[in-house]
């Protein structure tokens, strides 16, 4: 691949990141102004008609189960990591966006902290979502190190 398609294809997967990170402050503001008990009423609304037809529906029941057991410790916890989680990786995205030096060194740690975290989770989940999210942010790392690279080849020598 040439440089162009590399720097399109870094700048697509970075506005991509950016999308998730709003997708997650959204989620975060909504968890924080939401309450337990409205969550578990819209869950029973959504699962209502599956459970009547099939009252063993795997995924009905797990949705309805994780509702009725979400504790607003659980609530404030990911309202809390949804949101600074989003507001870390927006910030991130707008300074790499604006080639702002600063945001590649910070992006790969961020990146790395996040990947190091999912992988901890995904021992206690086997959550597949989270080997795809790592993949992805895996995937971003290698583009922002490239990136990186050509941007600091370009800088004025001192």
């Amino acid at each position: 691949m040439n440089e162009r398609r590399i720097h399109q294809l870094f700048e697509i997967s970075v506005l991509l990141k950016g999308a998730h990170a709003l997708i997650e402050c959204i989620g975060g503001i909504a968890l924080a102004l939401i309450s337990t008990h409205t969550i578990v009423h819209v869950v029973n609304l959504l699962t209502q008609d599956e459970l009547i037809q099939n009252p063993n529906d795997f995924i009905a029941t797990h949705l309805l189960s994780w509702a009725q057991n979400f504790s607003l410790e659980n609530k404030h916890f990911y309202a809390f990591y949804l949101l600074t989680h989003g507001l870390v990786k927006v910030l991130l995205v707008i300074g790499l966006l604006r080639g702002k030096l600063w945001a590649y060194p910070a992006s790969l740690a961020a990146l790395g902290l996040f990947i190091v975290y999912q992988l901890y989770r995904f021992t206690e989940t086997q959550g597949i979502g989270l080997l795809i999210l790592t993949a992805f942010d895996l995937l971003i790392m290698v583009l922002i190190w490239h990136e990186y690279r050509l941007v600091r080849q370009h800088l004025p020598a001192k």
